[in-house]
């Protein structure tokens, strides 16, 4: 096993404090709940997934805990504060197909986005924002696109501008959309690097993630949820059978091959 995968898997201790702390979150659409009664305290320096089936809530976690969307009730706080205090130190890389590709701007404008919280809006846009901008795009592998147009890039292109434009804000706390949804093999890559990177920085991401096989490889803590929080804790002692039936209903194939190749990783 690698140095680079043993520090991935390294679980936060149980006296790390809590970096993001939802309480009593629920969000109803017509009087139907999406997600109930939710609970969770995320630990800082840690590579997050939220994984649970479609219709789950798990986007709506995200975006209720930004305030994308309104809460029915609950809280949410970031180092013991309230998020809209803290607001500045989060992130958000959203899903890729809810942004309009064919706005005429190109990568390094989308990725200089990033950089007007610490600016300030209406405000010209200086050239150290700039560089920042462009050492964000080299860092997902994009520096030679900067001054292409975000439509004539390829989906896997798209999905990193957005998580450049992440870096270059220089957040504490990075909340990702389902950033592997419908990507290629080098993106897919990239995106699993830069996990490993924001974590080495101290960094948290809280990642909503739908593949079960490569789960117990790119985080080190686990949000089961359906609707309400099934098991949220250290990988190694969330990803089980028992918790993944509880989640999905007893759906267990590609759960069960998950879970062996899990296994087999952690005996090597």
């Amino acid at each position: 096993m690698s140095n680079a995968t043993q520090d991935h898997r390294a679980r936060p201790s149980a006296s790390t404090p809590s970096a993001i702390s939802i309480r009593d979150l629920t969000v109803a659409y017509q009087q139907k709940p999406v997600i109930w009664d939710i609970d969770l305290e995320l630990p800082k320096g840690a590579l997050i997934a939220v994984v649970g089936p479609n219709g789950a809530g798990k986007s709506t976690l995200l975006k209720s805990a930004l305030e994308l969307i309104p809460r029915t009730a609950g809280e949410v706080l970031v180092d013991g504060a309230p998020f809209r205090k803290q607001r500045h130190r989060v992130a958000y890389v959203p899903q890729r197909e809810s942004v309009d590709w064919d706005f005429p701007v190109n990568a390094l404008e989308v990725v200089t986005m990033g950089t007007y919280r610490r600016l300030g809006w209406f405000r010209p846009v200086t050239r150290a924002c700039r560089e920042r901008a462009r050492n964000a795009l080299a860092q997902v592998g994009l520096a030679d696109y900067a001054t292409r147009q975000i439509s004539k890039l390829s989906g896997g292109q798209q999905q990193r501008v957005f998580l450049a434009r992440a870096l270059a804000q220089d957040a504490d706390i990075y909340f990702m959309d389902e950033p592997f949804a419908a990507v290629d093999a080098s993106t897919e890559q990239a995106i699993v690097e830069l996990l490993h990177t924001l974590r080495s920085a101290g960094k948290t991401c809280l990642v909503v993630h739908h593949d079960l096989a490569t789960v117990p490889r790119y985080f080190n803590w686990l949000v089961l949820l359906n609707m309400r929080v099934v098991k949220s804790g250290p990988m190694d002692e969330t990803f089980t059978a028992e918790n993944l039936r509880k989640t999905y209903g007893g759906k267990l194939s590609l759960m069960s091959d998950a879970i062996s190749a899990f296994s087999q990783q952690a005996k090597s």
